[in-house]
């Protein structure tokens, strides 16, 4: 997968890189590439997407209240 950023007229490289940075996080490849760093035993993927689905519930169901 290649990302390619040009570089605009007249556009410094900061702000090139700050538009890079976006559409990294945008893609997702920062994370991907973060999560893939390490193998993850199958049970332990299982386990943490468990616990972020219980926190996402637990949020959902404190905010509804109000």
């Amino acid at each position: 997968m290649a990302l390619e950023i040009k570089l605009r007229k007249g556009e410094s490289p900061d702000r090139a890189l700050r538009r890079m940075k976006r559409k990294l996080d945008r893609e997702n490849i920062l994370r991907d590439t973060r999560a893939k760093r390490y193998f993850e035993k199958p049970s332990e993927i299982r386990r943490r997407k468990s616990k972020v689905a219980a926190f996402s519930q637990y949020l959902r169901r404190k905010h509804e209240d109000k």
